[in-house]
């Protein structure tokens, strides 16, 4: 059985290419979706419950004045304020979750919660951002990016959103119990599409708050990053098979629109992950030797590789990255030792 669609007005207006309407979930529980200017996914579905006499946010919004509107605009339209939120709770460290809780932190005096792992989006030594620049060029180049589009790459990243970004009061950690006024949430940890990431369950109402971990349609990007620590595919598959033990009724994402059947939809992602897996593995035995980026390039994406913007290559670049570790993890490929890296069939073993 395939996943059931419940957020049927946040289909609809998926399909229209418009924003969804402010949406009372549940006693208690509204949905406000907050545009994210010039992005494909348009939008981020913050969550809102009502606690005692204040209000809960689950994710915040990109930081931008007219993100900033449509969520005070949210909040009017279900009845509260912006000055009467009491918490923030934050599923990961991206600008389109995290960007806005400062914000609201300074007009309301609510505190922001973040898994300890995402506290610090530049590491624990993030360094300067000449720094932190040349860093991310070296991990372009070395992976086979020409020179000259890595220094595209790094002129074109917006630093602002990494170095700007409000820090959390409260460090949450996985299986900790928040406990609000009227309210029981759960902190489950899944890593993968970033380290720290933290879907928050509701027991007594079935409810998995799941930002980006588990959406609808689309898989999250899971990739090797510049400062990328551990094998962050490996742990994203193992975060879909923890999600299985929960009771969920409904599962509430942070883009697209809200559905039932998360075993399925677990089914669905970790398939995708095989097959992508098959794809990469298949690529590196017919051009042995190949870059990362080489590999990227021959892979099949959403749109042809010519179409691709400059940042979407580097998210494709980390993509890819992500899968050849997780198969030389495995023993089914090797990395060489060289500059730029190539990827090679590891070699059978001997009897």
């Amino acid at each position: 059985m395939a996943l059931e669609i419940t957020g049927t007005a946040q289909w609809q207006a998926w399909q229209d290419r418009v924003l969804p309407p402010v949406e009372r979930v549940r006693d208690g529980l509204w949905s406000i979706p907050v545009p994210i200017p010039d992005n494909p996914l348009r939008y981020v579905l913050v969550y809102a419950l009502e606690s005692g006499d204040g209000v809960v946010l689950v994710d915040a919004g990109w930081p931008a004045e007219e993100s900033w509107q449509a969520l005070c605009d949210g909040l009017t339209e279900m009845g509260t304020a912006v000055e009467h939120v009491k918490a923030v709770l934050v599923t990961h460290n991206h600008a389109d979750h995290l960007g806005l809780a400062g914000r609201v932190r300074e007009a309301s005096g609510a505190y922001v919660a973040l898994h300890a792992l995402d506290a610090t989006p530049l590491g624990p030594e993030p360094g300067t951002r000449e720094e932190w620049h040349d860093g991310l060029r070296r991990h372009l180049t070395r992976n086979g990016m020409p020179d000259a589009e890595a220094a595209d790459t790094v002129r074109a990243m917006n630093t602002d959103l990494l170095f700007g970004a409000p820090r959390p009061d409260v460090l949450l950690q996985d299986g900790e119990r928040i406990k609000l006024p009227g309210l029981d949430l759960t902190v489950v940890w899944t890593p993968g599409h970033s380290p720290g990431h933290s879907c928050f369950h509701q027991p007594g109402r079935r409810l998995l708050f799941s930002g980006d971990h588990v959406l609808p349609r689309i898989t999250p990007a899971v990739g090797v990053y510049a400062r990328t620590v551990g094998d962050p595919l490996a742990d994203f598959l193992l975060s879909l098979e923890r999600l299985e033990r929960y009771d969920v009724e409904e599962v509430l994402p942070a883009h697209e629109y809200r559905f039932s059947r998360l075993d399925q939809r677990l089914v669905q992602m970790a398939k995708h992950h095989t097959e992508r897996l098959a794809e990469t593995y298949a690529a590196v035995n017919s051009v042995p030797g190949a870059t990362g980026w080489e590999l990227a390039a021959r892979l099949e994406w959403s749109r042809p590789w010519g179409q691709f913007g400059i940042q979407q290559r580097r998210f494709a670049l980390g993509e890819t990255l992500a899968h050849l570790k997780l198969l030389a993890a495995r023993g089914e490929i090797v990395e060489s030792g060289s500059e730029p890296a190539r990827w090679l069939p590891a070699e059978p073993a001997s009897r």
